[in-house]
């Protein structure tokens, strides 16, 4: 184990059928991160949630959305982070977006390059 990196969690809550030039803006966000070379970005679908509009979003049956929660972590140093924020800025039409400073423990055999 590596000692703990400071670096900071990008989080960014939005629906999936949120878009940006005709493409989900949760894949555009992360290949933006990729493109200006963020250390990592994930994204995952929530099966029930609800933002500002109390609208409640689920992946039940009988109540089935087309727009279910959409959560993307991006993390990075402190520096990276705010160098994509006027980016993630430009492309957001409505969402949540929190940052946190965290520690980072990579977890590597001795002999990884």
């Amino acid at each position: 184990m590596n000692p703990p990196a400071d670096a900071m969690l990008l989080r960014i809550l939005i629906g999936e059928s949120d878009r940006w030039q005709h493409q989900p803006l949760y894949e555009a966000l992360v290949m933006k991160a990729r493109e200006i070379g963020l250390a990592g970005a994930t994204v995952l679908r929530s099966p029930m949630g609800f933002g500002a509009s109390s609208r409640l979003h689920t992946a039940k049956i009988l109540q089935l959305s087309n727009d279910l929660p959409v959560v993307i972590e991006i993390v990075d140093t402190e520096e990276m982070i705010n160098g994509f924020l006027p980016m993630l800025d430009a492309m957001m039409g409505g969402g949540l977006v929190t940052l946190e400073k965290i520690k980072v423990i990579h977890y590597r055999p001795e002999n990884h390059l």
